[in-house]
């Protein structure tokens, strides 16, 4: 697992290009999302800057696996600037809360991998927030995968009802961590923290 932070210049990295390509792949080729592509090859927004922080799952290669974005919910993100209408109450921020962006699973990868990567990424994202101080996560999600991510066994609930926006049914939710959160998560085997397989390798 590769957390990169403070990257000013993030296409100048090898690994977070990879990543960029297969942003571009899971969601402008397969889900079809109107968000901007450069050079018709990276999906990169206005959100990927200096104060975005990623966690990589990255094979033995440095070719990427998986990937998750995390934005400071005390600065623009988007919950509060593209889908503040998701939250019933306000859009939650905290210095202690970071918001969960562009999750994404090489759809290169067999079913049964994308799997083990995607507990991989869950895992880590407990973990990035029990060595950070960070309290809980929020994000936004289509229904399909907001309903799984509520299943995870985490502490976990919507913060409003599901709306439909451009087409797509799109719901807010807010996760939170403590010292607890992996073995509720290992209750569902979802706990993964070792290496993934021979074709992986998690790196600090």
């Amino acid at each position: 697992m590769i957390v990169s932070t403070d990257q000013a210049r993030p296409r100048d990295h090898a690994l977070l290009r990879s990543m960029f390509e297969a942003r571009k792949r899971v969601f402008v080729d397969l889900l079809k999302w109107d968000v901007p592509v450069l050079e018709d090859r990276y999906e990169v927004d206005q959100f990927d800057d200096p104060h975005a922080t990623y966690l990589i799952v990255a094979d033995r290669h440095g070719g990427h696996l998986g990937s998750v974005r995390l934005l400071k919910t005390t600065r623009p993100h988007l919950l509060d600037t593209l889908f503040p209408s998701l939250c019933a109450g306000g859009v939650p921020s905290s210095p202690h809360m970071l918001e969960i962006t562009r999750f994404c699973l090489d759809p290169r990868a067999s079913a049964r991998a994308r799997l083990v990567i995607r507990n991989r990424l869950v895992s880590a994202l407990v973990e990035h927030a029990l060595a950070s101080g960070i309290k809980a996560y929020t994000g936004v999600a289509e229904l399909a995968w907001l309903q799984q991510v509520l299943a995870f066994g985490w502490q976990c609930r919507p913060l409003g009802l599901p709306q439909t926006i451009s087409g797509r049914l799109l719901g807010a939710l807010r996760i939170d961590v403590d010292e607890d959160t992996p073995a509720l998560l290992a209750r569902n085997a979802m706990w993964l923290i070792e290496d993934i397989g021979d074709d992986a390798v998690l790196a600090a």
